[in-house]
């Protein structure tokens, strides 16, 4: 019985979020748009800085970071 209701609650809880995510984003004052270039420009960032040491593509922001070299 328990698992049971939880399932039913899961299954209510994701619907009602999917309306409210449909609602807002065809909202009339929604910045749609603007909203998922945003999300886009900040993921490239984080990937082009995550894999720029190993790619030589300057890795963004991190590309002020000087490790010291160690001598043995």
């Amino acid at each position: 019985m328990g698992s049971n209701f939880v399932g039913q609650m899961v299954v209510v809880l994701t619907g009602i979020i999917g309306v409210a995510i449909i609602a807002t984003l065809v909202s009339r004052n929604a910045q749609t748009p603007e909203v998922i270039n945003s999300f886009f420009s900040g993921f490239s960032q984080s990937l082009n800085a995550a894999t720029g040491p190993v790619t030589g593509n300057g890795g963004g922001s991190t590309s002020s970071i000087r490790l010291p070299s160690i001598q043995f």
